[in-house]
């Protein structure tokens, strides 16, 4: 009984040690109807594509293929929506659509810039992984100067608006605010702050305020140490002494006398006379000299 039997093959040693062998993976994905891959490394013609592509989750597959065929091309290719359509059946709006589709998840940056010659052309970025930096979008442009003098505009203190923002009661006011370096080298003011406040100046010349009554309220009694924001000293004076309305005139009363704003022909502030000359203090100061 303890004899061997010589005529019995002896087993063969598994090779996978108990692991699974390709083999059978191949045939356990049979069984269950799953894909088979028949692989054959690549040495010439291929196109190195990531999983995060191929497998995208939200791209649909004609945007996931086209960016697979526009990574397969040379550089300086042309990519625009013409040339694919005319490449693949789908047409102008599907290829479009998957274009956009590829912008939107940044496998595709799309630009458009000037030539030499003058021509707008479109400049096309294929991006075979997006988010390479650790951002899946662009890099924002760096903030441009503007941006700064918004935020500074919006620092300042409100001023008191017009009720009538006519386009000459705005130069006038433009006007005393441009003078007031005159009187002091520290009311320098950039274009930013004159535009925040024009309107109040204005608001004070609807008050039936003269310029240079403005200019004298604006520049009386300045503190002595340096103004490090003179525009927002400004500010709080055209709202802090803002005057009151004119009184209340009856209908059937005669209108008060206005003139028109004329510029001084020696300093070239604004004044209100019937007719071109000199301001009040030139006027005066041309007197006193004689």
């Amino acid at each position: 009984m303890d004899t061997q039997n010589p005529s019995v093959r002896a087993h063969a040693q598994s090779r996978s040690d108990g692991k699974n062998h390709p083999s059978q993976r191949a045939r356990r994905a049979t069984r269950r109807g799953g894909v088979i891959h028949d692989n054959s490394r690549h040495t010439t013609r291929f196109t190195v594509i990531g999983n995060h592509l191929a497998q995208h989750a939200e791209l649909s597959l004609l945007a996931i293929g086209l960016a697979v065929h526009i990574q397969s091309l040379p550089s300086g290719a042309q990519v625009d929506i013409e040339t694919l359509a005319g490449r693949f059946p789908e047409g102008k709006t599907r290829i479009a659509g998957a274009l956009r589709e590829l912008e939107t998840h940044g496998y595709l940056r799309r630009t458009r810039m000037r030539t030499d010659g003058g021509r707008i052309v479109t400049r096309t970025v294929s991006c075979n992984q997006p988010g390479r930096n650790g951002a899946t979008e662009e890099p924002k442009p760096r903030p441009r100067r503007n941006t700064d003098e918004r935020a500074r505009r919006r620092a300042l203190p409100a001023v008191p608006q017009p009720a009538y923002p006519a386009p000459d009661l705005l130069r006038t006011a433009l006007g005393v605010l441009s003078g007031l370096r005159r009187e002091d080298p520290r009311l320098l003011l950039s274009a930013t702050d004159a535009e925040h406040l024009v309107p109040g100046v204005a608001a004070w010349l609807e008050r039936d305020l003269t310029p240079e009554a403005v200019r004298r309220a604006l520049t009386t009694g300045l503190p002595p140490e340096p103004l490090h924001r003179p525009a927002a000293l400004l500010a709080h004076r055209l709202t802090d002494r803002l005057p009151p309305l004119p009184p209340f005139r009856a209908p059937d009363a005669p209108a008060p006398v206005r003139h028109p704003l004329q510029n001084c022909d020696v300093c070239d502030r604004a004044f209100r006379g019937p007719e071109p000359g000199t301001c009040g203090p030139c006027t005066a100061g041309r007197s006193l000299r004689a």
